[in-house]
């Protein structure tokens, strides 16, 4: 049986909660034969009364007694199935018919993808442009410790995708009644992500520990018979009569392949140019643009929990704020790190973009969220690609305003809204690396996100108090919160035009975030199998 919205004070004991589901559901102690916490949610909608919320799986003595006497009361239903039933599996004697299927990214789509392809038994190629993942982070550390960008090997491109480089949130609000973030967070689990994460309800890893977790993913994708090639940048797509057929490497190698999963993240412009040029089906979406703010981490523990700010269950607090401006835009939070940093997340030279990334631990002295403005095809013009020429013109500028050297351009929130540079820090001192350069971020961002900015810092600061503090220091720019481009994709997860094309995750526009990403590289490789077994 399943208990829901058993509530207990934050300083509760594990006696304190059995005896909390022996009250709910009315029996004797000796009755009660397991229980495990399927979730824990913090509610502090009340920071001088800070709660948490249960569910629970329960193990009864005479359940179908308890069951028949419970029927219809609110909060006690029946557990659910949430284990993952593979849609197919390859054949024992493959009949040939087929090259085996190829992944391109090994972000977590890409991952997700390749490991449910081999554990069903279809020993995928994945290929990957970038370095393998300890091998890209050293490179990744060289870009914020010196600003040497490698521009196939950073926060964009490598082994384990951007979500590498960030919070290693593992949470989404998507719909998933088929149970299938439950797969994502027990494969992190078997690959050395603590086990918490499968029941608290904003689980994250961070980077260090991500670092490790990727590595055991690949070594199973490995052992299954998968096989993950490295610096392998695909560089043209052959497709004919609207069928693929193989793919061009950088290096000269051609492979064929008939079933392709494109998991390339956001921030593969080139690929999706090839893409265009070869006339796979492309479409403008929106996306949006604006700056990381960091404020002082005990700042936001104190607004969000009052007296039980510290308090080792709960962490370091984070927030999410939305306003709706006078100009018709929206500005909202994006990518909040607790107790993290800001991070240079350029890919190509002479752009600039900032990040947010935070360890597991989340102990670092500041809090970080992008606060970005959404941005429409209508806003600039020019095809399905507009959008990548409209993301790389503002990353120029910032480059420019930061002294051409990924400094990042940054100004006090005190001076931004009283429209005047900035010449000095204040209480906040930046994370991001490899510096900073106070300026006038109203340089950096169209004139629309600026107007929309100086009117939602005022209405966040009666949100949380002090968000609109002048000392809090903004860092430009963020672009990248989403693909511009989506890859359009057919009821069977194909491209509209392109069969055997398997658009995916976020640079396909289906996705945002770690968990949503490997989601859709789930369903995508079921996709794939079925197609493979069916054909």
């Amino acid at each position: 049986m399943r208990l829901t919205e058993l509530k207990l004070p934050l300083d509760h004991t594990p006696d304190h909660l059995r005896a909390a589901i022996i009250k709910r559901l009315g029996i004797a102690p000796d009755e009660l034969l397991d229980f495990q916490v399927y979730r824990r949610s913090v509610d502090a909608r009340k920071s001088s009364a800070v709660i948490l919320t249960y569910t629970l799986d329960v193990t009864l003595k005479n359940e179908q007694a308890v069951a028949s006497r419970l029927q219809g009361t609110p909060h006690i239903v029946q557990t659910p199935d949430t284990q993952y039933h593979f849609v197919t599996q390859a054949p024992a004697t493959p009949a040939q018919k087929h090259p085996r299927p190829v992944v391109i990214g090994t972000g977590p789509c890409g991952l997700f993808a390749g490991l449910l392809l081999a554990q069903m038994g279809f020993r995928p190629l994945i290929l990957e442009r970038g370095k393998s993942v300890r091998e890209r982070t050293q490179d990744t550390w060289k870009f914020w410790r010196q600003g040497v960008l490698n521009p196939e090997s950073n926060v964009q491109f490598g082994e384990g995708g951007a979500g590498t480089f960030s919070d290693g949130k593992l949470y989404s609000q998507i719909r998933d009644p088929e149970y299938r973030s439950r797969k994502v967070l027990t494969e992190f689990i078997k690959a050395g992500a603590p086990e918490e994460i499968l029941y608290v309800a904003k689980p994250h890893i961070g980077t260090f520990r991500l670092v490790s977790v990727v590595e055991n993913m690949r070594a199973s994708i490995e052992a299954l018979g998968g096989e993950i090639r490295f610096q392998s940048h695909i560089t043209d797509i052959q497709i004919e009569q609207g069928q693929v057929r193989g793919l061009l490497l950088a290096n000269g190698e051609h492979v064929v392949a008939d079933h392709v999963i494109l998991a390339v993240g956001h921030s593969a412009r080139d690929t999706f140019y090839q893409l265009h040029a070869r006339g796979v089906f492309l479409e403008a979406k929106p996306f949006s643009i604006g700056v990381r703010i960091e404020h002082p981490q005990s700042l936001i523990d104190q607004v969000r929990y009052g007296k039980a700010a510290g308090h080792p269950i709960l962490g370091a607090a984070d927030y999410k704020l939305v306003h709706h401006a006078k100009n018709a835009r929206s500005a909202y939070s994006f990518c909040m790190c607790p107790g993290g940093t800001v991070v240079a997340a350029a890919s190509e030279p002479g752009r600039l973009v900032t990040n947010g990334m935070s360890q597991y631990s989340r102990n670092e002295r500041n809090a970080n969220s992008a606060i970005v403005v959404g941005i429409t095809p209508a806003d600039y013009s020019g095809g399905p690609l507009a959008g990548i020429e409209y993301q790389r013109h503002w990353e120029s500028i910032a480059f420019v305003t930061g002294g051409s050297n990924y400094h990042a351009p940054a100004q006090r929130v005190g001076d931004f809204l009283a429209q005047r540079p900035s010449t000095a820090l204040g209480e906040v001192h930046p994370s991001y690396t490899p510096g900073i350069h106070l300026t006038d971020l109203s340089l950096c961002l169209p004139e629309f996100v600026i107007t929309t900015l100086r009117e939602a810092l005022p209405a966040f600061g009666k949100q949380i108090r002090g968000f609109a503090m002048g000392d809090a220091l903004m860092t430009g720019v963020e672009t990248r919160t989403s693909s511009p481009v989506r890859i359009t994709r057919n009821e069977h997860y194909q491209s509209m035009n392109t069969r055997g094309l398997f658009p995916a995750g976020e640079g396909a526009g289906y996705a945002g975030g770690i968990l949503s990403a490997a989601i859709d590289g789930i369903k995508i490789a079921e996709a794939v199998a079925l197609s493979l077994t069916q054909t």
